[in-house]
């Protein structure tokens, strides 16, 4: 799930980023990783509600595009599938989710 809230007082987009329950498949932790926190695996933690969903709210910058990814349980990639398109990652063998603001 994604949400983006553009501010009018600010160049800046509230986004909020979210994997119901049934995409993390029980898991316990979920990071959202990415160019707007320099690919950090630990950074940036998503918040577990009471309904097993995870969200995170992030003012981005808007007139830009970042590439993202959610790491589950630190062993698992998962990508948003309401990402605006999907790119080559670095290592070549994986796609990045885009999000564009």
């Amino acid at each position: 799930m994604i949400k983006k809230q553009i501010l009018k007082s600010k160049p800046v987009c509230k986004v909020t980023f979210g994997l119901s329950k049934k995409e993390v498949d029980g898991a316990s932790k979920v990071n959202l990783v990415g160019e707007f926190n320099g690919w950090n695996e630990s950074e940036t933690e998503l918040t577990k509600m009471k309904s097993g969903d995870f969200k995170i709210v992030l003012p981005l910058e808007t007139g830009k595009a970042y590439q993202f990814r959610y790491l589950i349980d630190g062993n698992r990639w998962l990508n948003d599938p309401e990402a605006d398109s999907y790119t080559p990652g670095k290592l070549g063998n994986e796609l990045n989710g885009v999000i564009k603001l």
